[in-house]
């Protein structure tokens, strides 16, 4: 195999909201490329399915049900993770939620501590505790799911644009934290065709998308495995602390 091409056999992948979207891409990206993969979202039934695939693929997988917001649910995950594989070389943050809202003044105390245990909180847990173990081990690779929103908030994502933000930050601080033996870098994503743009009005995004996205289009969800694929290999040994966008080119 040539030396060019990225080959993750015989490691081991954990990805939290991995059962659709762009986690569901790159759980399939990372097994098409020989990895086994766990995968984690709130619904098992989801995860199952997905790890189904992966095992078409002739990899093995893990279906796990764990709400990241949940400090426990996420030290639960972990140890699940290990029993089972043994080890994770490759920790993937992706999961992350930002629900609709009127009005700013209308966000009340339990949606603001949701949107910031999701996007924030579990993604902090889980870099420190499987981090740490990366550490006591053979070291590994943290790829953090950010989002464009961490740098052009807007008024109809603020605690989502906050939290990001946050996970912009905690990228930088654990390679600071945990290198040299492994390296945290985040992907920050702009806008994805995924099931969360069946809600949007696709005449409006396309409007907007001809004047304010270089590509002129939304990006689907295979076009973030190469990203990925890239920050978890050896071909990024001198990359740690990076924040990549992956947005088509978004102003």
């Amino acid at each position: 195999m040539s030396s060019n091409v990225i080959d993750m056999n015989g490691k081991v992948v954990l990805i939290t909201g991995g059962s659709r979207g762009l986690g569901r891409a790159m759980a399939l990206g990372f097994a098409e490329a020989g990895a086994d993969v766990a995968i984690t979202s709130r619904r098992i039934e989801s995860c199952q399915a997905t790890a189904a695939e992966v095992e078409a693929l002739g990899r093995r997988a893990l279906a796990h049900a764990c709400h990241v917001g949940y400090w426990q649910q996420c030290d639960e995950l972990v140890e699940a993770v290990y029993q089972h594989f043994g080890r994770v070389d490759v920790l993937i943050n992706n999961a992350g939620m930002s629900p609709l809202y009127n009005s700013p003044v209308e966000i009340s105390e339990e949606l603001y501590d949701k949107v910031l245990d999701v996007n924030l909180k579990g993604t902090f847990r889980l870099c420190a505790s499987v981090g740490q173990r990366m550490v006591d081990g053979n070291g590994g690779a943290i790829i953090n799911v950010s989002s464009m929103a961490a740098v052009h908030p807007r008024k109809d994502i603020i605690t989502y644009a906050a939290a990001k933000a946050g996970v912009n930050a905690l990228t930088e601080a654990f390679a600071d934290a945990y290198g040299p033996k492994v390296r945290v870098n985040c992907i920050m994503p702009g806008p994805f065709l995924t099931d969360i743009s069946k809600a949007w009005n696709m005449d409006a995004f396309e409007e907007r998308a001809e004047s304010r996205i270089n590509l002129k289009r939304g990006g689907e969800p295979e076009e973030i495995v190469g990203a990925a694929l890239y920050l978890a290999s050896d071909h990024a040994s001198y990359t740690t602390a990076a924040i990549l966008r992956v947005d088509g080119g978004s102003n």
